[in-house]
């Protein structure tokens, strides 16, 4: 009886333990399908900015103080206008997601400025790290722009005491560099990005090119600007 009763327990245990692998294989099958629905999901969601192209058409963007500025495609709006610096920029949206635009971070540098940088003038050196959220500012409108479609980035600077309002000016009179880096998600408050777009003078106007793309984590500065 002693040895029968052994191998029953034997056995029960070799049971028990073939059902807790088969149970472990099956959590972490499960688990991973779930990944991989989670993130078809979130890709069906994702939007994506960019310059739109000079075959998108013309832009019209009213600012707060009702003035509105045509905008050109492949093109960038930087005019100061009765002490107001009005900037604006063409963007399609090359994702699959509604975009909604939530901040934006501006720097302004003089032509002699950039002409040390040693990532050049347009910025195509790698290896950037995304700005910090806290450097960003709320956009004053809620701006969405729908997947396959082109829509505008918008600010205004007033203030000339802001010492921002000094830097854009410079590199505006100076014919230097502006860059504008995009915070945005989708209108779920997730996936929260960055791009990054760099304006140039271009005979008489400004150009605008895309040179960094960033995806951020979530992290408690994000929660300011809408983001879950």
């Amino acid at each position: 009886m002693t040895a029968w009763a052994t191998l029953a327990d034997a056995g029960t245990a070799a049971g028990t333990l073939v059902l807790a692998a088969a149970t472990f294989v099956a959590v972490r099958a499960a688990t991973r399908s779930t990944r991989i629905a989670e993130r078809a999901l979130l890709a069906g969601q994702r939007p994506v900015l960019a310059p739109a192209g000079r075959d998108e058409g013309e832009q019209s963007v009213q600012f707060a103080d009702g003035r509105v500025f045509p905008v050109s495609t492949g093109q960038a709006l930087i005019r100061n206008d009765a002490g107001t610096i009005y900037l604006a920029i063409p963007l399609c949206n090359v994702g699959t997601g509604l975009a909604m635009l939530r901040g934006y971070r501006l720097q302004g540098e003089s032509a002699s400025d950039i002409a040390q940088d040693p990532r050049g003038v347009a910025r195509h050196l790698r290896g950037d790290p995304p700005p910090m959220p806290t450097a960003f500012l709320p956009q004053q409108r809620d701006l969405l722009i729908s997947a396959s479609r082109v829509g505008f980035w918008q600010a205004a600077l007033r203030d000339p005491a802001v010492p921002l309002y000094t830097e854009i000016t410079l590199a505006v009179e100076t014919q230097g560099r502006v860059t504008v880096d995009v915070l945005y998600g989708d209108h779920e408050g997730g996936q929260p990005s960055i791009t990054r777009f760099v304006l140039l003078p271009d005979a008489g106007s400004w150009r605008c090119d895309a040179t960094r793309y960033w995806s951020l984590p979530a992290s408690s500065e994000l929660r300011d600007f809408g983001f879950t």
